[in-house]
């Protein structure tokens, strides 16, 4: 039977850690016969959970060299995960591996995974929040923000809460069918419609909170997002060459200007259908795509619904939330 080991370290998320037993553990066969073997791997003594998301105790008989015999392994987030991981854990995943077993993060588990070096030289994502973060810390991976999930075959990442269980799926459908993820969806009471390519519904941080040198060039650029703004434009502004504006951007951003630029207009396209009711050609012309057939183009291609699609979900009425509250990953 396909072992499935999840790696739970200390602070581990519970929900992260939960995903990967409940999605393998109700996939089943004839006669309700399971056809994972889920196994949660901790340190001797147990582990901890997140204070932050409850605190509670784990128990498990299965310690951290129990992965060895692992065909699936699930690196969920953890608190410390922002840390220098531990040796151990970084060695038994470098094993793995190197024996052939299949490694899967979810959320900010793909830190733990990037500290190991398997994810050099290819995509992968995390939770939008710490994006810039891993690009940062691990200039040779391609980090993708706004995908639920990258699979490069034995390594597989994906972004947070809810696209882990996009991404279990998705491994038992590649497992063992679209019949079988299906039946295991319905198990679950989750909808099967979601790929790898959906964006994340993504909130970016505001330029004032970027603290990075660039961060008045940021600041110009959102203040100017109505503007055709080029390349030579924005490194005008940023008196630097056009080469060492997107070196500088790749450095302590983690993409391109153009590609900061365009995800900036989404994200002003998003905020004015959430708190306006600007017609669709004003938003266009506000957030600086000029014309509602480039906005739609953009706009499905980045959050994965049409502007009207999107304001419907998520206009704010009086007395609701505030519009960030609304936004999932």
């Amino acid at each position: 039977m396909h072992v499935v080991g999840v790696l739970a370290l200390d602070g581990v998320v519970p929900f992260d850690l939960a995903t990967p037993c409940q999605v393998f553990g109700s996939t089943v066969g004839e006669g309700f016969a399971p056809l994972y073997e889920v196994r949660v791997c901790g340190p001797a003594g147990g582990t901890a959970a997140s204070p932050v998301f409850g605190g509670m105790r784990l128990e498990t008989p299965w310690r951290l060299d129990d992965l060895a015999a692992a065909d699936t392994i699930v690196i969920p987030g953890h608190d410390d995960f922002l840390d220098e991981q531990p040796a151990e854990v970084i060695a038994l995943l470098r094993d793995a591996a190197a024996r052939g077993a299949r490694i899967a993060s979810i959320c900010v588990g793909a830190f733990v995974l990037a500290a190991t070096g398997l994810l050099d030289g290819r995509r992968a994502t995390t939770h939008w929040g710490f994006a810039a973060d891993l690009a940062r810390r691990h200039p040779r991976i391609e980090v993708d923000p706004s995908v639920l999930f990258v699979d490069n075959g034995p390594l597989l990442t994906s972004a947070g809460v809810a696209a882990g269980i996009d991404l279990c799926l998705h491994m038992v459908r590649r497992d063992l069918g679209s019949a079988a993820a299906a039946r295991t969806a319905r198990s679950i009471v989750m909808p099967l419609q979601r790929d790898g390519g959906q964006a994340q519904f993504i909130r970016h941080e505001d330029p004032g909170d970027a603290g990075t040198a660039l961060q008045p060039t940021l600041a110009w650029m959102e203040a100017n997002l109505h503007r055709p703004l080029t390349l030579e434009d924005i490194a005008r502004e940023a008196a630097v060459s056009v080469r060492t504006l997107t070196r500088r951007f790749r450095a302590q951003v983690g993409t391109t200007p153009l590609q900061w630029l365009l995800r900036a207009r989404i994200d002003r396209a998003q905020q004015l259908l959430e708190t306006t009711d600007l017609p669709v050609e004003r938003v266009a012309a506000e957030s600086g795509f000029g014309s509602p057939v480039t906005l739609r183009a953009h706009f499905a291609r980045s959050v994965g619904a049409s502007p009207l699609a999107y304001r419907t979900t998520f206009r704010a009425r009086p007395g609701d939330e505030s519009p960030e509250s609304h936004s999932v990953a």
